[in-house]
């Protein structure tokens, strides 16, 4: 009998998760079905990093007193230039994450 009690709670933990794992799953979002999906997604994800990287260095850049690239570019300004480098990170930082959701 306790045999028979072990079974049936056995085959009721084991029995939904064989027939949820035996359905095929469609995907769904932007997960890549072949390497050249993924490498193509790879590169898009990419432009539009750099290019959103780049216009937040620019809105950064207008909305400070002076020209950074212009200091960091002409005047040869470490300081300046760590300022840049820093928000080119903390935007790229924030667009990874927008972007991983």
């Amino acid at each position: 009998m306790k045999k028979l009690f072990t079974f049936a709670s056995l085959s009721l933990v084991v029995f939904p998760v064989a027939v949820f794992a035996a359905d095929p799953a469609t995907p769904l979002g932007w997960h890549a079905q072949s390497l050249a999906q993924a490498v193509g997604y790879m590169v898009l994800f990419a432009a539009i990093g750099i290019v959103l990287a780049i216009v937040g260095y620019k809105l950064f850049d207008k909305c400070t007193p002076g020209e950074l690239h212009r200091e960091i570019v002409e005047n040869k300004n470490v300081a300046a230039a760590l300022i840049g480098g820093a928000v080119i990170l903390g935007v790229c930082i924030i667009i990874a994450a927008a972007m991983l959701g």
